[in-house]
Protein backbone atom coordinates (compact mmCIF):
# COMPACT_ATOMS: atom_id res chain seq x y z
CA UNK A 1 0.00 0.00 0.00
CA UNK A 2 2.63 2.57 0.47
CA UNK A 3 4.69 1.67 -2.24
CA UNK A 4 1.05 2.78 -4.40
CA UNK A 5 0.54 5.66 -2.43
CA UNK A 6 4.62 6.45 -3.34
CA UNK A 7 4.05 5.72 -7.12
CA UNK A 8 0.83 7.83 -7.60
CA UNK A 9 2.40 10.90 -5.53
CA UNK A 10 5.90 10.60 -7.79
CA UNK A 11 3.67 10.38 -10.81
CA UNK A 12 1.31 12.99 -9.77
CA UNK A 13 4.04 14.86 -9.26
CA UNK A 14 6.04 14.67 -12.51
CA UNK A 15 2.58 15.17 -14.10
CA UNK A 16 2.58 18.51 -12.81
CA UNK A 17 5.63 19.36 -13.00
CA UNK A 18 5.76 18.67 -16.39
CA UNK A 19 2.12 20.41 -17.27
CA UNK A 20 3.92 23.84 -17.30
CA UNK A 21 5.48 23.06 -20.58
CA UNK A 22 3.87 22.75 -23.76
CA UNK A 23 1.79 19.56 -23.87
CA UNK A 24 2.09 16.63 -26.17
CA UNK A 25 -1.40 14.73 -25.55
CA UNK A 26 -4.65 15.85 -23.39
CA UNK A 27 -7.55 13.56 -23.42
CA UNK A 28 -10.72 14.57 -21.88
CA UNK A 29 -14.84 15.54 -21.88
CA UNK A 30 -16.28 17.30 -24.47
CA UNK A 31 -19.54 18.75 -23.05
CA UNK A 32 -21.57 20.72 -25.65
CA UNK A 33 -22.31 19.74 -29.35
CA UNK A 34 -21.34 17.15 -30.17
CA UNK A 35 -20.74 16.19 -26.14
CA UNK A 36 -18.28 12.87 -25.97
CA UNK A 37 -14.78 12.12 -25.23
CA UNK A 38 -11.78 14.44 -27.31
CA UNK A 39 -8.21 13.94 -27.81
CA UNK A 40 -5.95 16.10 -28.95
CA UNK A 41 -2.12 15.28 -30.00
CA UNK A 42 0.41 17.56 -31.40
CA UNK A 43 2.57 16.19 -34.11
CA UNK A 44 4.80 19.74 -34.39
CA UNK A 45 5.20 22.95 -32.22
CA UNK A 46 1.69 24.70 -34.03
CA UNK A 47 0.08 21.68 -35.55
CA UNK A 48 -2.15 19.12 -33.83
CA UNK A 49 -4.99 16.83 -34.62
CA UNK A 50 -7.88 16.27 -32.11
CA UNK A 51 -10.46 13.39 -32.50
CA UNK A 52 -13.82 13.66 -30.75
CA UNK A 53 -16.00 10.42 -30.35
CA UNK A 54 -19.40 11.74 -29.33
CA UNK A 55 -23.02 10.44 -29.22
CA UNK A 56 -25.81 11.93 -30.87
CA UNK A 57 -29.53 11.05 -32.07
CA UNK A 58 -29.30 8.02 -30.47
CA UNK A 59 -26.22 7.18 -32.17
CA UNK A 60 -22.65 7.95 -32.49
CA UNK A 61 -20.07 10.23 -34.79
CA UNK A 62 -16.51 10.34 -34.77
CA UNK A 63 -14.60 13.76 -36.18
CA UNK A 64 -11.12 14.14 -36.88
CA UNK A 65 -9.61 17.84 -36.99
CA UNK A 66 -6.31 19.46 -38.20
CA UNK A 67 -5.64 22.15 -35.78
CA UNK A 68 -3.54 25.04 -36.07
CA UNK A 69 -2.28 26.42 -32.82
CA UNK A 70 -1.05 30.43 -32.24
CA UNK A 71 0.13 31.66 -29.46
CA UNK A 72 -2.61 34.47 -27.79
CA UNK A 73 0.68 36.95 -27.09
CA UNK A 74 0.16 37.77 -23.78
CA UNK A 75 -0.27 35.22 -21.63
CA UNK A 76 2.04 32.25 -22.16
CA UNK A 77 -0.84 29.32 -21.24
CA UNK A 78 -3.64 30.78 -23.75
CA UNK A 79 -3.58 29.67 -27.14
CA UNK A 80 -6.07 30.42 -30.25
CA UNK A 81 -6.61 27.62 -33.12
CA UNK A 82 -8.37 27.29 -36.02
CA UNK A 83 -8.75 23.91 -38.52
CA UNK A 84 -10.70 21.75 -40.39
CA UNK A 85 -11.84 17.85 -40.77
CA UNK A 86 -14.59 15.88 -41.48
CA UNK A 87 -16.98 13.48 -39.80
CA UNK A 88 -18.54 9.80 -39.69
CA UNK A 89 -21.79 8.66 -38.14
CA UNK A 90 -24.50 6.32 -37.68
CA UNK A 91 -27.82 7.27 -36.00
CA UNK A 92 -31.33 5.94 -35.80
CA UNK A 93 -33.03 9.37 -35.66
CA UNK A 94 -31.22 12.40 -37.33
CA UNK A 95 -34.07 15.01 -37.82
CA UNK A 96 -35.45 15.17 -41.11
CA UNK A 97 -34.68 11.55 -41.76
CA UNK A 98 -38.05 9.80 -41.96
CA UNK A 99 -36.76 6.09 -42.92
CA UNK A 100 -37.37 3.20 -40.84
CA UNK A 101 -33.79 2.29 -40.49
CA UNK A 102 -30.38 3.65 -39.46
CA UNK A 103 -28.67 6.40 -41.38
CA UNK A 104 -25.10 7.27 -42.07
CA UNK A 105 -23.43 10.87 -42.93
CA UNK A 106 -19.97 11.58 -44.17
CA UNK A 107 -19.58 15.41 -43.87
CA UNK A 108 -16.73 18.03 -43.34
CA UNK A 109 -16.14 20.85 -40.88
CA UNK A 110 -14.22 23.57 -39.88
CA UNK A 111 -13.25 24.76 -36.25
CA UNK A 112 -12.03 27.95 -34.56
CA UNK A 113 -11.14 28.21 -30.40
CA UNK A 114 -9.50 29.33 -27.69
CA UNK A 115 -7.55 27.29 -25.03
CA UNK A 116 -5.77 27.48 -22.15
CA UNK A 117 -3.32 25.21 -20.14
CA UNK A 118 -3.01 25.38 -16.55
CA UNK A 119 0.97 25.63 -15.04
CA UNK A 120 -0.27 24.04 -11.33
CA UNK A 121 -2.22 21.10 -12.44
CA UNK A 122 -2.08 18.95 -15.67
CA UNK A 123 -5.33 20.51 -16.99
CA UNK A 124 -6.54 21.87 -20.24
CA UNK A 125 -9.53 23.58 -21.13
CA UNK A 126 -10.78 24.51 -24.32
CA UNK A 127 -13.99 26.56 -25.76
CA UNK A 128 -14.76 26.25 -29.62
CA UNK A 129 -17.20 26.36 -32.55
CA UNK A 130 -17.41 24.14 -34.92
CA UNK A 131 -19.13 24.39 -38.10
CA UNK A 132 -20.19 21.05 -40.10
CA UNK A 133 -21.53 20.32 -43.17
CA UNK A 134 -22.75 16.99 -44.30
CA UNK A 135 -21.73 15.78 -47.83
CA UNK A 136 -23.18 11.87 -47.57
CA UNK A 137 -26.41 10.89 -46.02
CA UNK A 138 -28.69 13.72 -44.35
CA UNK A 139 -26.79 16.25 -46.60
CA UNK A 140 -26.68 19.86 -46.19
CA UNK A 141 -25.80 22.34 -43.36
CA UNK A 142 -25.79 20.65 -39.85
CA UNK A 143 -24.94 23.49 -38.02
CA UNK A 144 -22.40 25.70 -36.13
CA UNK A 145 -21.80 23.73 -32.49
CA UNK A 146 -19.89 25.12 -29.83
CA UNK A 147 -18.51 23.06 -26.85
CA UNK A 148 -16.22 23.18 -23.40
CA UNK A 149 -13.21 20.20 -23.60
CA UNK A 150 -11.95 19.99 -20.07
CA UNK A 151 -8.53 17.51 -21.06
CA UNK A 152 -5.85 15.72 -18.83
CA UNK A 153 -2.70 16.68 -19.79
CA UNK A 154 0.26 14.30 -20.59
Amino acid sequence: MKKALLVFVLTAGMAIAASGQDYQTAIGLRAGVPYGVSVKHFINENNAFEGIVASRWNGFVATLLYENVHWTGQFPALNWYWGFGGHLGFFDNHPGYTGTSSTAIIGVDAVLGLEYTFDEVPINLAVDVLPSFNLIGHSGWNGIHSALSIRYVF
